[in-house]
């Protein structure tokens, strides 16, 4: 049996050279497709970005895959969201004002703030590693110590409605969910790819264990 295709969008948010390197160095097929029929015969796919949210979803409706995304995702299929491929997946994105995402996860999309509790300004946005407590034990982290470091860059953050979903905590001023999975759905606000050695085993766990 060949090696299993794994679809890494291209919607015009960058990043894809070094996920799709990741994908290929977890033994997987990584076909790179600005095409969303290719979501056809996908047997997982992961959707990164950088970028704003106005311009994601800009371009994820220029080229055709709202529809396809939602539906694909709807059926049970392999997805994984990184950075903007995960807040993308929020009903709404409060960056530069109020825009509409794909609708696939409740929640929104909040601007992170400038000053931690004790009120020492932070940089924003937030750059470089940080940890992420893990909840609930979940397969997305087998093999990966709790509290391990993965490489975040952002400004904003998702807020999902429903707390089960989320398998990851990171600190930045605030707690948010820098992990969810719902079924075969994971989604990671830091970089896997980025991110050394655990980040490959993101990317390995999610293809060995979905896909």
């Amino acid at each position: 049996m060949g090696r299993k295709r794994v679809i890494v969008l291209d919607y015009g948010a960058g990043n894809l050279r070094s996920v799709a390197r990741a994908v290929e160095h977890a033994g997987f097929i990584a076909d790179v497709s600005a095409d969303y029929h290719a979501l056809d015969g996908a047997q997982a796919v992961v959707m990164p970005g950088v970028g704003a949210a106005a311009d994601t979803m800009r371009h994820l409706v220029d080229g055709g895959f709202v529809e396809p995304l939602r539906e694909y995702i709807a059926a049970g299929r392999p997805f994984l969201g990184v950075c903007m491929g995960y807040q993308a997946l929020m009903d709404v994105s409060e960056e530069g004002g109020r825009h509409k995402c794909l609708g696939i996860v409740k929640g929104r999309v909040r601007k992170l703030p400038s000053t931690n509790g004790g009120g020492t300004a932070l940089k924003i946005p937030h750059m470089g590693w940080n940890s992420v407590q893990q909840q609930g034990g979940h397969a997305l982290f087998a093999g990966i110590p709790d509290s391990s470091y993965f490489y975040f860059v952002h400004s904003y953050y998702p807020d999902p409605k429903d707390e089960s979903l989320v398998i990851g905590w990171t600190d930045y001023g605030v707690t948010f969910a820098s992990a969810i999975a719902r079924g075969n759905l994971a989604a990671t606000q830091f970089h896997p790819e980025k991110s050394g050695a655990a980040g490959l085993q993101v990317y390995k766990n999610f293809l060995t264990n979905c896909a």
